[in-house]
């Protein structure tokens, strides 16, 4: 899918959980993806 090719996305908590479950989907989808968490080990 490309729903989001050429979107700049922002996933906070994307170590683990819905956040990592999230930026996984965005980037499958064609998303550019940043991702920020505070757990910098994971």
């Amino acid at each position: 899918m490309t729903r989001f090719k050429n979107k700049v996305t922002v996933v906070t908590g994307a170590a683990s959980g819905i956040g990592k479950s999230t930026a996984i989907r965005l980037d499958s989808e064609g998303a550019i993806v940043i991702i920020v968490d505070i757990n910098e080990n994971q």
